[in-house]
């Protein structure tokens, strides 16, 4: 779906309540002015190695997290800051973990692939492509065997649907009528190839029909459209109904890493792309039907703007880990 096409389909009232629609632009405010800071910090220098940012990509996030409750799981991927920062991650903890330091989510031995924080069910990103899924699978299998009522959900770009670990689990999941959301990013893009010149077709959600699985395409730049798709298919795994694929149609800004100019893109896609922005399309629209005032949001974005960059300032200030034993972070100690 292009982004013409998309900006068809917008518009209408608003038909969540207020505090849910201010907390998703909350959500998605603070995801890119967090992805932001993650590039200005890597052009100081402060990042090792190698990021994937998500910037264009917030309305997924936001809309498919703020349908999840404590005791729910996710996986992601290596461009999963997004679901980590919409999910409530402490950010100068992602900051630090970015930035190889001690107080890192993970100790700082992570890095921008691997944040992580099992307290809110953020069980694990993945830099090997679909291997969050078989994972999202197994937390799913826990949800069901507790019955306490929560879902897992699993992230994955439309490359990922290429895998066999995707159809793997896609079976599994409905044969053992997992509670398990399959949320697909459709960035056009897998790395640098087209996804046409790696998939048949563009609409990824067909794949789910070879597994009876109920699936549903959504404008991936439409928070609320997100959040309705995804919290009424959660509702149903949470009672018992199985699994769901949700294709959310979607654009990411940047290259697909920081050493990726991303001129492979036809010329004018990107400017296309940027017109529907889901950050300043949901503003006008909060502010256009009187859910938000223009000094409303304008002082959250000032507010979360400061609150990311104190965050960034004290991780780039932590000290690096210290040499250690590996053994300690692989095995568990057992007592006999």
């Amino acid at each position: 779906m292009s982004a013409e096409r998309q900006a068809k389909n917008i518009g209408g009232q608003f038909s969540l309540p207020r505090e849910v629609l201010v907390d998703l632009y909350r959500r998605m405010l603070a995801v890119r002015l967090f992805e932001d800071k993650v590039h200005e910090s890597f052009q100081e220098g402060l990042v090792y190695g190698t990021t994937h940012l998500c910037q264009g990509q917030e309305a997924v996030s936001a809309g498919a997290t703020a349908t999840l409750i404590d005791g729910d799981y996710l996986t992601y991927t290596y461009r999963g800051h997004g679901q980590c920062i919409a999910r409530g991650m402490d950010m100068e903890g992602a900051f630090a973990e970015i930035f190889g330091r001690a107080t890192g989510v993970s100790g700082g031995l992570g890095g921008s692939m691997h944040l992580t924080d099992m307290e809110l069910g953020l069980i694990g990103s993945f830099a090997i492509v679909g291997a969050g899924l078989p994972v999202a699978a197994g937390a799913a299998m826990t949800c069901q065997y507790e019955d306490r009522g929560n879902v897992a959900m699993t992230f994955f770009g439309d490359g990922s649907t290429n895998i066999g670990a995707f159809h793997e689990t896609m079976n599994l999941a409905v044969v053992w009528n997992l509670p398990i959301l399959f949320i697909c990013e459709n960035n056009l893009y897998g790395e640098y190839s087209p996804i046409l010149s790696t998939t048949p077709y563009e609409d990824i959600a067909r794949r789910a029909e070879a597994y009876a699985m109920p699936s549903e395409i959504v404008d991936g730049n439409d928070a609320e459209a997100v959040y309705l798709s995804v919290s009424a298919h959660v509702e149903r795994a949470r009672e018992g109904g199985g699994p769901a694929f949700i294709e959310c149609k979607t654009y990411r800004y940047k290259g697909h890493s920081r050493s990726d100019p991303a001129k492979y893109r036809p010329d004018g896609e990107l400017d296309e792309w940027q017109k529907r922005d889901p950050i300043e399309l949901f503003r006008s629209k909060l502010v256009t039907q009187g859910v938000m005032t223009e000094e409303e949001a304008g002082t959250m974005h000032d507010e979360i703007k400061a609150e990311t960059a104190e965050a960034a300032r004290a991780a780039a200030s932590a000290p690096f880990p210290e040499v250690r034993d590996l053994s300690k972070e692989t095995y568990a100690e057992l007592s006999l």
